[in-house]
């Protein structure tokens, strides 16, 4: 895990939407959308949308023009490798 990735499982203990995740990050759009994309694909964080209480799949050719609009949340095993380092 990245010292990226690690920052912003630290902000997913409890679901997130990406103005406040943004909003404690020093990450350009671009650098953090990518971030999540990694930490979705190896199954750390979850999306929710279009509310907080709706998972919604991944979708890969989608997520970097709408990563800014959904909810995120990390997932139990993104959790247990985060408290894990």
């Amino acid at each position: 895990m990245t010292e990226n990735e690690f920052a912003i499982m630290d902000e997913l203990y409890f679901v997130t939407s990406y103005p406040d995740l943004k909003s404690t990050s020093a990450l350009t759009d671009q650098e953090l959308c990518a971030a999540l994309r990694d930490l979705i694909t190896k199954g750390y964080i979850r999306i929710l949308y279009p509310d907080p209480d709706t998972e919604h799949e991944y979708d890969e050719a989608t997520f970097g023009t709408h990563c800014q609009h959904y909810f995120y949340l990390a997932t139990k095993a993104g959790l247990v490798v985060h408290n894990s380092i």
